[in-house]
């Protein structure tokens, strides 16, 4: 295979494993009419994702009512290659104390300090994920005569 054409795409399951492999994500809101992104701790749980905030922005665009999306990705030093999963879905507050009782169970340890009292979850309607090589970083290294950052100017 070509390195241009080296794309594995994912299936729903593996995607699962892989966004089950880190804790750090980047979630993507709807907030007045415009895009807005966040880094995020989530844990998986029971083929969904939850993460643990405080009041803000990034409650206000989850829960709007637009779809949200959760990016992860992640690199096999011993392949070579790297991942991306993308969770595509609604997230919704927990509020039911049985699912309540369960997030505790979950290691979600945000890195900013602060009140941390909401529990979201994000069901999705669509997860997709791509397994890729990585090249060279030499590759880049190069720029064609011409261009503006080429030049010496």
């Amino acid at each position: 295979m070509t390195e241009e054409h080296d794309v594995e795409r994912l299936s729903v399951d593996t995607c699962w494993a892989l966004m089950r492999t880190t804790t750090v994500g980047r979630l993507a809101v709807v907030l007045d009419d415009h895009p807005d992104i966040f880094p995020i701790n989530y844990a998986v749980d029971r083929g969904t994702a939850v993460f643990r905030t405080g009041e803000g922005s990034k409650v206000a665009g989850a829960l709007s009512g637009a779809p949200v999306a959760l990016e992860a990705d992640g690199y096999d030093h011993e392949t070579g290659r790297a991942w991306s999963v993308v969770v595509k879905g609604r997230a919704r507050t927990i509020t039911e104390v049985d699912d309540l009782m369960d997030t505790l169970d979950l290691a979600l340890s945000p890195w900013q300090g602060g009140e941390k009292d909401r529990f979201i979850r994000i069901t999705p309607g669509e997860v997709t994920g791509r397994r890729f090589g990585v090249v060279d970083p030499s590759t880049w290294g190069t720029l064609p005569s011409g261009s503006p950052r080429a030049s010496t100017e």
